[in-house]
């Protein structure tokens, strides 16, 4: 069934019927579909093209499909071209020659425009959702949780951290995330419907009523950027990508630390299997899905930069190639926001590894070099005579700290009774992280 077809002597080829249809993904927007075109008919109507009895029987037979369709009584299938056509059709279907009216001052590329651009604007909100509540799972957790860990550079012990200073790094990202998703949508929120085909109509319509019906706040500008424009799209998932490179590093990270090489966390039963030969072991899977899903949202970023890289002005069937992909990746990047949030939210932390991992790294390194420059010594001599007591305290089996100060004097007399003082783990952190915390 089409909207087509009186320029054309043969059928379309079972074949290419099946290939062109797109109504087995862009169902998806039936209501947005709907939405926009109940704001068409009523702009018609207040712009004197239809009369007020065609706007309510349109209305009508509108809102009585989006009934059956939600109750699961009109199910979206069938041999139709795409969600436009088959709402078109049950129209016709319901209240007859009326509903051939619809479509007057509007095409499928302005209809599919704004139905993309109230779904991208809905669903990015919903996406910005699921950040807040993961931001304030990370911000609960790191609070309850604020020990001592090392921190560190090429995966090796550095500096000494806390286990909430290293959260809030992730908190930092996923607010960036947040923001840019937020820019996004401020920038998407103009409304093509009106732009017709490409070049606008020769009705008289209203495009800022249709524009401000549906939330939008303005048309946009030039008709032939509004219905070929899929920027939005495509920076929705650039953000999104973002947002799972982000979600993907933390992934490792603990996947990382709930190893029996580390063993700071323990990551709960629920989100974690097992295995079907090793009965010991117990697989952070929900961690591992998330970083392996990563790529799926890049792909879709690459697939549609690369469908859109030569497309010419305006509208070309190639777009259609934009619902799956961004339709996949929203689905991903919700799916394991909420995943996250999950696997957070019943996180344990091992305050105990934690700190002996900072007691077996000399962590307080760097400090003990601070103590010399401040004491008189150039910082390259000063990182020298560390560099040579952490040797000798590897082979000593002991922490800087465990030295004795006549042990330490045998690098340098510089030394004095307060270097402990100077080098305690808890006092570089008030000098470090939570000097930087409190301004």
């Amino acid at each position: 069934m089409k909207l087509w077809g009186g320029r054309f002597k043969k059928a379309e080829s079972k074949l290419m019927e099946d290939f062109n249809s797109s109504l087995s993904f862009d169902r998806t927007l039936y209501y947005e579909d709907i939405e926009g075109s109940l704001a068409h008919v009523n702009m018609l109507a207040k712009s004197g093209i239809l009369t007020g009895d065609e706007r309510d029987k349109i209305a009508e037979g509108l809102n009585s499909i989006l009934k059956d369709i939600q109750d699961g009584t009109l199910l979206i299938e069938g041999d139709y071209e795409d969600i436009h056509s088959f709402m078109e059709m049950n129209l016709i279907a319901r209240i007859g020659e009326t509903g051939k009216k619809l479509h007057t001052a509007r095409s499928r590329n302005d209809q599919v425009a704004v139905d993309m651009r109230l779904y991208s604007k809905r669903k990015a909100l919903e996406v910005v959702e699921y950040l807040e509540e993961l931001l304030d799972v990370i911000k609960e957790l790191g609070d309850k949780n604020d020990y001592i860990m090392p921190g560190y550079t090429h995966l090796q012990r550095a500096q000494v951290v806390t286990f909430r200073y290293h959260m809030m790094a992730y908190h930092s990202m996923f607010q960036r995330d947040r923001k840019r998703l937020l820019n996004a949508i401020e920038i998407l929120d103009e409304s093509p419907l009106g732009c017709c085909a490409l070049a606008g109509t020769t009705y008289d319509i209203d495009r800022m009523h249709t524009a401000k019906a549906l939330g939008f706040k303005k048309p946009v500008d030039n008709f032939m950027d509004g219905v070929s424009d899929r920027d939005y799209l495509i920076e929705l998932l650039s953000d999104f990508s973002l947002v799972m490179m982000h979600l993907s590093r933390l992934s490792e990270e603990l996947i990382l630390w709930s190893s029996k090489e580390f063993d700071f966390v323990l990551i709960d039963d629920e989100f974690s299997t097992g295995s079907s030969i090793m009965p010991q072991k117990k697989n952070p899977d929900a961690a591992e899905l998330i970083r392996g899903k990563t790529g799926r949202v890049y792909g879709s970023l690459m697939a549609l930069l690369t469908t859109m890289k030569g497309l010419p002005l305006a509208y070309n069937k190639d777009m259609q190639e934009d619902k799956e992909q961004f339709f996949n990746a929203l689905d991903t990047v919700q799916s394991c926001l909420k995943i996250m949030s999950g696997m957070l939210r019943t996180l344990k932390v091992k305050k105990e590894n934690t700190f002996n991992s900072v007691k077996k790294g000399f962590l307080n390194a760097t400090e003990a070099a601070d103590y010399l420059v401040n004491h008189g010594m150039a910082f390259r001599n000063a990182h020298k005579v560390i560099g040579e007591i952490v040797l000798y305290c590897e082979e000593q089996e002991k922490a800087i700290e465990e030295l004795t100060l006549e042990e330490l004097s045998k690098f340098s007399e510089l030394f004095k009774e307060d270097v402990y003082e100077f080098i305690d783990y808890e006092n570089t952190l008030k000098k470090g992280i939570k000097k930087q915390i409190r301004e």
